[in-house]
């Protein structure tokens, strides 16, 4: 029994063939899936797809790719929504910066305020947060240490770096997917014994950042079967006994 802890059946490329999609991960065993928000456009139909399926819930949020177009009052509109889990996914991107020193000062001031009152948001509400972080860990980790409440988070897509692990004192938990089976994953390989049993949860991203042997081709929930199956191997444990810990992580963190 599987929770896809982070995975986007709002974007387009799940249109056509969702029931498909969702009907392959149940045979995977996968029982339940959290849409972060991450593109206020398609909110409405994370929403949507949380009432209209009992396995689907979701976060709200706005990537910080997004962060000019955040708009705290339509989060607060359903933040306390009954299928509404968490906020996020929300955090700091410093990959696609301008070139422009002025404007990369902007915005990363920009990201930052908006992660910051995101986490208030949050804390408001005793939701825990989803947190992207790419190329931006040394920030993110004085942004989380200064400001993150004690309901905690997840950071998604974990970086693999060490010195976030400190965070998992914090009730920080560590979302893994299919990065981990890339052959060029050593570092992550390197650091996933170092996280703690009980703060390992799943995600596959999708429809992103597929594992292998499907690198290339649009990714979905039934594959977290791949992941924890590499991760079961890495910790050297039975795969049933991977998935129950996930699956207990993501009750102690989501409440579902």
């Amino acid at each position: 029994m599987i929770v896809d802890t982070h995975i986007h059946l709002d974007d387009a490329r799940y249109a056509e063939d969702l029931e498909a999609v969702l009907q392959r991960a149940r045979e995977a065993g996968v029982t339940r899936y959290i849409i972060p928000a991450a593109d206020p456009d398609t909110l409405p139909r994370a929403v949507e797809l949380a009432e209209q399926y009992e396995d689907i819930f979701f976060a709200v949020g706005v990537h910080p790719y997004d962060a000019a177009r955040y708009d705290r009052s339509e989060h607060e509109a359903l933040i306390e929504h009954p299928k509404c889990v968490a906020v996020g996914e929300i955090g700091l991107d410093y990959s696609r910066l301008p070139e422009n020193e002025l404007e990369i000062d902007v915005m990363k001031r920009l990201q930052h305020d908006v992660f910051v009152d995101q986490i208030d948001l949050a804390n408001t509400y005793g939701k825990p947060i989803i947190v992207h972080i790419r190329d931006a860990s040394r920030d993110a980790q004085v942004v989380l240490e200064t400001h993150a409440g004690e309901q905690g988070g997840v950071l998604h897509c974990f970086n693999a770096d060490h010195k976030l692990l400190k965070l998992a004192e914090r009730g920080f938990y560590y979302g893994i997917g299919g990065v981990i089976t890339f052959k060029n994953a050593r570092k992550l390989v390197e650091v996933f014994p170092l996280i703690p049993d009980n703060r390992l949860l799943v995600e596959t991203d999708g429809p992103y950042l597929t594992p292998h042997p499907y690198r290339g081709e649009r990714n979905e929930p039934a594959y977290c079967e791949l992941i924890t199956e590499k991760m079961a191997e890495l910790r050297g444990i039975p795969l049933a006994a991977l998935q129950g810990m996930c699956r207990e992580n993501t009750m102690r963190l989501f409440g579902i």
